[in-house]
């Protein structure tokens, strides 16, 4: 009699356990499904120009990897260092098209890293099979918006393997803390960009090494512009071009992996 009142106590438990399973696993489902559904209209896309740039021609080569896209001299006279970018959250990585080029024109090999429903926060480790392509070289690893801060968590786990981080509209958190790295670091913002929080930016800079991070400030620039995928939400209007943003921030890239290299 004994026992048959126990046995008759756990049966209530049971049943709210199982209750209990079925009611994380449908949450688990239509999560899933919400993103599902929301990725494809959430997605910012390349635009025309960014499309363009993906074709080969006698200058540069464009090359399809497993999650990444190469650009590289087509003459094979690589300079270093070679770059490993990342792109912000929700951006298709072809929207970097044109400033991949830009610094494969200027003689760098460029990797773009394809991200896990465009999110470096599902593929912050994606540089390393990209180093171990051509492990003679020297990387610089950097990113826009999200991905610049993953990029700087990458960074701050695999110092050796680096000479330096850049950040476009971007920074670094605590999880990517640099400021004992000794590694090299470019910070480049827009004057007009609506999207990076300044305050968070700001209290950011104790992640940096204090004394070999360079700022560069462009003036007019805003956030979508460090891509190629048109207008973003929560964006301020840039004054200047898509094309004078571009050729300013791969101006500061070049200049500044020039002075790494000497």
């Amino acid at each position: 009699m004994h026992d048959e009142q126990n046995l008759t106590r756990t049966k209530p438990k049971r049943k709210i356990g199982r209750w209990v399973l079925i009611s994380v696993a449908s949450l688990v489902i239509l999560l899933t499904l919400g993103i599902l559904i929301a990725y494809p209209i959430l997605k910012y896309e390349p635009l025309e120009e960014a499309q363009e740039a993906m074709l080969s021609n006698s200058a540069v080569e464009v090359k399809l990897g497993e999650n990444n896209f190469l650009f590289e001299p087509a003459d094979k006279q690589v300079i270093q260092p070679s770059v490993i970018f990342y792109p912000g959250a929700l951006v298709d990585a072809e929207s970097y098209a044109p400033l991949a080029r830009k610094l494969a024109e200027a003689g760098h090999r460029v990797y773009i890293a394809e991200m896990p429903f465009d999110m470096a926060i599902f593929g912050k480790n994606r540089a390393s099979k990209l180093i171990e392509e051509h492990p003679e070289d020297s990387y610089v690893i950097g990113g826009h918006s999200l991905g610049g801060a993953f990029a700087a968590r990458y960074a701050a786990e695999n110092t050796s393997k680096l000479a330096g981080v850049f950040f476009l509209g971007s920074y670094a958190d605590e999880g990517g803390s640099l400021k004992d790295s000794g590694l090299d670091v470019l910070q480049v913002t827009g004057t007009k960009d609506g999207v990076l929080n300044w305050s968070v930016w700001e209290e950011s800079k104790q992640n940096l090494p204090a004394n070999s991070t360079q700022y560069v400030s462009i003036e007019g620039g805003n956030h979508a512009q460090f891509g190629t995928y048109g207008k973003q939400k929560g964006d301020s209007d840039a004054t200047i071009s898509p094309q004078q943003q571009l050729d300013e921030v791969s101006e500061a890239l070049i200049n500044w992996m020039q002075a790494i290299n000497k």
